[in-house]
């Protein structure tokens, strides 16, 4: 249960982080010059998080997992068509709860890719099939690039909002702020990787600040136009309860199918684990990509997201964890 004890004290740190910006964005909003010093200091570190992620990528991980096709199917079913899917189909029943501004939100969730660090971690405590799952959340990553712009563009187009232009633009912004870096990361491999691979709690200090940086920004500007006294309390207590329905259907969806497709126990965790995640790690910058901005409405619906995934899975690892082998369900 060690691993799963890191694992808490990293998430509680990464909260608490959330928390102080959240805070700080709401008593002490940054603006005018300040905040344009801000926006550079933010795309600046975006940058720097994709060219690490590049660095510690191992490509001959990726060439393992990718050999259990089977489980990476099950895994980009659910994160790249299974979301997209469900959550427009539910939108008539729970937009009324939350709003139609913050269900937007969550039909950005839906297109988001799996996480990385998280899904992996996770697996490694439940008892899963961890090389499976460090393929799995890097490649879903990597097709996030290309396919949630693409799925962006074509849910919002058809849910009525105006304000995902995915165009040539677009593509172009995150080549430049994503998926260079990313791939001067992996060129980067032969002289980095050993150094980044030896301080990887450097590295993670770098990851959260980030994330840190992007809701500390976003919500100086909210405070500073007025969001928060446009937002209903209702609709943020519902949009709490919805986010955990929608992971709890997910849950047993990815599980019961997978035990019927006949996967071992160990893939079934990582399919879990992988196929029912978004990332706030890639969700925050490809954001500003797409949208040119950080828009509250949708930044929310993933923070609370993100938060609900990270408590019920780490209720769903230690019990799997104390089952051990002889685990058959939930």
């Amino acid at each position: 249960m060690n691993a799963l004890r890191r694992l808490c004290a990293k998430a509680d740190r990464f909260t608490t982080g959330i928390i102080l910006s959240v805070i700080l964005g709401l008593v002490v909003p940054c603006s005018g010059v300040v905040a344009e010093g801000f926006g550079i200091l933010t795309n600046a570190a975006i940058v720097l998080l994709f060219y690490l992620y590049g660095v510690k990528l191992s490509r001959e991980s990726v060439i393992a997992g990718l050999l259990n096709w089977r489980l990476q199917s099950m895994v980009f079913f659910f994160t790249f068509i299974f979301f997209p899917i469900v959550i427009p189909l539910l939108q008539p029943l729970f937009e009324p709860l939350v709003g139609t501004a913050l269900y937007m939100g969550l039909i950005y969730v839906a297109c988001l890719p799996s996480t990385v660090q998280s899904s992996i971690a996770f697996t490694s405590v439940a008892g899963g099939n961890v090389p499976a799952a460090v393929c799995s959340a890097s490649v879903s990553s990597l097709l996030g690039v290309f396919l949630t712009p693409m799925l962006v563009g074509f849910l919002f187009s058809h849910s009525g909002a105006s304000s995902a232009q995915v165009g040539v633009d677009t593509i172009l912004k995150i080549c430049y702020q994503i998926l260079l870096p990313f791939i001067l990361g992996q060129l980067s491999q032969r002289w980095l990787r050993q150094w980044v691979l030896e301080h990887k709690t450097l590295i993670g200090w770098n990851d959260q600040t980030t994330i840190w940086l992007v809701i500390y920004t976003s919500f100086s500007s909210a405070t500073v136009c007025g969001y928060w006294e446009q937002l209903a309390p209702m609709h943020l207590m519902s949009l709490i309860c919805v986010c955990s329905v929608i992971l709890g259907f997910t849950y047993a969806t990815t599980y019961l199918s997978s035990m019927l497709l006949g996967f071992c126990r160990e893939d079934r965790i990582t399919i879990v684990f992988c196929g029912s995640k978004k990332s706030l790690a890639v969700g925050a910058p490809m954001m500003l990509a797409i949208f040119g901005t950080l828009d509250n409405n949708l930044l929310l619906p993933l923070m609370i997201f993100h938060q609900v995934q990270l408590m019920t899975c780490a209720q769903l690892a230690r019990r799997w964890h104390l089952q051990g082998a002889d685990s058959g369900g939930y």
